[in-house]
């Protein structure tokens, strides 16, 4: 763990874009020559649950082929990936007495400005074709026994999403380089420090310990599993919706004898034609994240976790669609839902936001008319919400739950960067959900534009509520709300839903109010709803607890 600490500090240091720099939004990771995941620091669970699924796929794919110097990298849904701005960067370690044999790998994922696409920051709320998102990477050796491919990562940033009718590539390709070269230096760390720890203790003392680790994971499952029996039964279900009436269903069927578990969807709706649709890894890292986050021992995540497991996700549904389906909405979207329907099953803990609320905004690229390509940049941030109550616990206000981990952007980075003004970022009272335990309130972040810009939204429960559980309320469901000054200064204040692009004149300004986390039992006064979130000390919730001890 302390590795990929290490790993994860050198790329944020040598990084260049606010994205990672800032924002936090990158995970690294090591794993076993199997693939398998071993050990992690408290990054993303999104990546770090399904970052196992890229790196299988380039072992497969490359295999004995791969030599001391060699990194690869990849994006593709089919390949493992999460959705097409997270680049995964793969860097094989091997024996120091053996040039053949990998011994490990040294994995980084990080989210990228702008990968190319129909839009600015390559997050476009309308797509519906995966090519319309951005440069599609299957494979690429980013560098080959020491020498990096420049030519080969220029065309598949820039050339090759281009060729696309509407589309563009790479708006800044010299800052989505850097923060590559900086993901292939920290993948560079994780050599080095791994490299160090086998000459120190021997590769079998080291191996034996990865297995001890697993094996813990695996056992610490199967007890949570069986333990969840007296409380909810061998088998039980759970159902959620998207916010345009998609269902995600769920049935959990326990052994009590193995403690294994059987998580069937059967019954969750077919691929959408938009792109909430989630790549299969994505689904298997918001599974296991609800299993790390239930454990109440102190264990790392890893591949262990899994091991009890038999995950059915039916062909064709919106967890498992076509490989040309949009999914950059899945990742960061429909895998909050996965994780509710997951602690829903289990009665674990009331609806946190269910929602990333991803704001993109820029300038550039290729003119859709003319041809003419212009460097250009995109903008791209999550934004806090509230997190659900649970059986001791009260939610927390503002904050990212679940499958993302990342910071907000300061707004001193924010306005000096960007032409853009905060002008509030604050607590939305009353927002979360009433209760014995009141769930976390969202936020009111809004932003000033100070030239005319394309901007875009994509979120959810904007029409579908956080659930409350146990007799506690609904958190409430956000909205985005356009403030459009016309030419003779009068405003309009327009609900724009939330999934859309919008030109934005000079001094418009984009309100984003967050939803609310559920509330947990009945029993507290319509008054109570009204307390401001942040007098309360909501500690050790699930959400909490998974960041800090991931």
């Amino acid at each position: 763990m302390s590795i990929a600490e290490a790993m994860g500090r050198s790329l944020q240091q040598t990084a260049i874009s606010t994205n990672i720099k800032e924002r936090l939004d990158y995970s690294c990771a090591i794993f076993a020559p199997t693939g398998d995941l071993v050990a992690n620091a408290p990054f993303m669970p999104v990546h770090l649950g399904s970052m196992s699924w890229s790196v299988k796929y380039q072992l497969k794919l490359h295999g004995s082929s791969l030599k001391p110097g060699d990194v690869l990298l990849t994006n593709a849904p089919q390949a493992g990936g999460s959705h097409l701005p997270d680049l995964t960067v793969i860097s094989p370690i091997f024996d120091p007495n053996d040039d053949t044999k990998i011994i490990f790998f040294a994995a980084s994922r990080g989210h990228h400005a702008d990968i190319g696409g129909i839009l600015p920051g390559s997050m476009p709320p309308t797509s519906t074709e995966l090519w319309e998102e951005g440069a599609v990477i299957e494979s690429i050796k980013v560098v080959s026994e020491g020498i990096y491919a420049h030519d080969a990562v220029y065309k598949a940033m820039v050339e090759d999403p281009a060729q696309y009718p509407g589309c563009s590539g790479s708006r800044n390709f010299r800052d989505t380089e850097s923060d590559l070269k900086a993901q292939i230096a920290a993948n560079h760390k994780g050599v080095q420090l791994l490299t160090a720890l086998v000459e120190q203790y021997g590769l079998k003392m080291v191996h034996e310990y990865m297995e001890h680790i697993r094996a813990n994971a695996e056992q610490a499952v199967r007890t949570m599993l069986k333990e969840s029996i007296p409380r909810i039964g061998k088998s039980f279900t759970a159902i959620d919706y998207m916010d345009d009436g998609s269902p995600i269903a769920l049935r959990v069927t326990i052994d009590e004898e193995t403690g294994g578990a059987i998580f069937d969807f059967e019954g969750t709706g077919p691929e959408m034609r938009g792109n909430l649709n989630t790549p299969v890894c994505v689904v298997h890292a918001a599974v296991i994240y609800c299993l790390r986050s239930m454990i109440g021992e102190d264990i790392p995540l890893n591949a262990g976790c899994l091991v009890p497991l038999d995950i059915r996700i039916p062909k064709g549904t919106l967890l498992d669609p076509s490989p040309l389906a949009a999914v950059c909405g899945g990742n960061v979207m429909t895998s909050q839902r996965v994780t509710d329907v997951v602690l829903k099953a289990f009665r674990a803990c009331a609806a946190s936001q269910g929602c990333c609320n991803n704001l993109t905004f820029g300038v550039g690229g290729k003119d859709p008319v003319t041809g003419e390509v212009t460097e250009g940049w995109g903008y791209y941030e999550t934004v806090a919400g509230g997190s659900g109550a649970g059986p001791h616990w009260h939610g927390t206000s503002g904050i990212h739950t679940h499958m993302t981990n990342t910071r907000i952007t300061d707004v001193e980075i924010l306005e000096r960067r960007y032409p853009v003004l905060l002008k509030e970022y604050h607590f939305r009272p009353g927002s979360g959900g009433a209760g014995e335990y009141k769930g976390g309130d969202g936020t009111v972040r809004s932003y000033q534009f100070l030239e005319p810009l394309k901007v875009s939204i994509l979120s959810e429960r904007r029409a579908r509520a956080p659930y409350g559980l146990e007799g506690g309320e609904d958190g409430a469901l956000g909205r985005n709300i356009w403030v459009k000054t016309e030419k003779d200064g009068s405003t309009r204040r327009i609900n724009v839903g939330g999934k859309g692009t919008m030109k934005f004149s000079t001094g418009d300004t984009l309100e984003l109010h967050t939803p609310g986390g559920g509330g947990w039992g009945a029993g507290q006064t319509k008054e109570m709803k009204k307390v401001h979130n942040n007098d309360f000390e909501p500690r050790g919730s699930i959400a909490e607890r998974a960041k800090v001890d991931f």
